[in-house]
């Protein structure tokens, strides 16, 4: 394989990182103005019921969840092999989790922007992420 080829590579594993640690810290931030929201209910009205939201309780995941990723992301540039698993792992909770703000309509267009990241690391990780480690 020439040098080219494995740069061309290691680009899009340093790319899925430095995403990962950009959505990592908006899923924080996030989640710190979930937390201090002072009107942290909200309710979702569908045709048989009324669902109480709990954005506060979303808030301390989102922020816990967020600050995890940032810190698998600097093990990620770094090459860690275990950082690579974990962060494939926690950006597929995370799009998950961010379907639940997606529903309630908090922030529906920034729950569909951290999904498309979270999509985006997963790619890079999972196809170029090898690439990382090997450099």
């Amino acid at each position: 394989m020439s040098d080219t080829q494995q740069s061309r590579w290691t680009g899009w594993a340093v790319f899925g990182g430095v995403i990962l640690i950009i959505a990592g810290a908006i899923d924080a931030l996030y989640g710190l103005i979930a937390i201090l929201l002072p009107a942290s209910t909200y309710f979702l009205v569908t045709d048989a019921s009324v669902i109480l939201f709990d954005v506060a309780g979303w808030g301390w995941w989102h922020l816990i969840l967020g600050l995890a990723l940032v810190v698998v992301g600097v093990f990620v540039l770094r090459g860690a092999s275990w950082a690579r698993i974990t962060a494939i792992i926690l950006v597929a909770i995370n799009a998950v989790s961010q379907v639940g703000f997606l529903l309630a309509g908090v922030q529906p267009w920034l729950s569909l922007v951290l999904i498309a990241l979270d999509v985006f690391v997963i790619f890079a990780l999972t196809v170029y992420g090898k690439e990382l480690a090997d450099k």
